[in-house]
């Protein structure tokens, strides 16, 4: 029996799905989705304002890089990478993800290959997906690093793992952030904040 791709559109956000099912799904239009807790989430494009912070985390990633070569092997974004937590039922696209190593072996690697550093960029609206529901998704998938910058809160929540658990610290400009994963690395959260203040939406 042949099988039936599943085609996403704006109309399925929301909709119960495997993980199974949405890892095998396509958008029919270009639309990126996520997979919640098994509800499919649709995401909308970001403000110029979540793209500049971005690009700022991107190139103090990037300088470090070319500094420091072969410390990291990849630095991905959004549709670049996705996260797999079987257990709830969930598929996440970071807006940034730093690898240390190269993907394993086999065409399921997207299950087992772990960033070292996730980020994501606060959005309106989506609060309780990044403080929550990914902070236990990426604590579960063996992430080391989670950073979440807040625009409005003008502060980056740093949470560090420590066995099973994170350990917490709210870092505010011009206070720098030390990365454990990236020795001598150090990010800068008021250029990330100050990209997006040099916009107004």
């Amino acid at each position: 029996m042949q099988n039936t791709t599943t085609m996403l559109s704006a109309a399925d956000d929301g909709r119960r799905m495997s993980l199974a099912e949405f890892d095998a799904a396509v958008s029919r239009d270009g639309t990126v989705f996520e997979l919640g807790r098994g509800s499919i989430v649709m995401i909308n494009v970001p403000g110029r304002r979540h793209f500049a912070q971005v690009n700022a985390i991107r190139r103090q990633l990037a300088a470090y890089d070319v500094a420091n070569p072969g410390v990291i092997y990849g630095i991905a974004s959004g549709s670049d990478c996705k996260i797999l937590v079987e257990s709830l039922e969930s598929e996440r696209h970071p807006d940034v993800a730093v690898y240390k190593t190269p993907p394993p072996d086999g065409t399921n690697y997207w299950s087992h290959w772990i960033p070292e550093i996730v980020i994501e960029v606060v959005s309106p609206r989506a609060e309780e997906r990044d403080y929550i529901e990914k902070r236990e998704e990426y604590l579960q998938f063996g992430v080391q690093e989670y950073w979440i910058f807040d625009g409005d809160r003008r502060e980056l929540m740093a949470l560090s793992r420590m066995g099973d658990q994170w350990v917490e610290c709210c870092i505010r400009p011009p206070e720098l952030h030390p990365s454990f994963s990236l020795p001598g690395f150090h990010v800068d959260c008021a250029a990330v904040f100050a990209a997006a203040d040099a916009l107004r939406d």
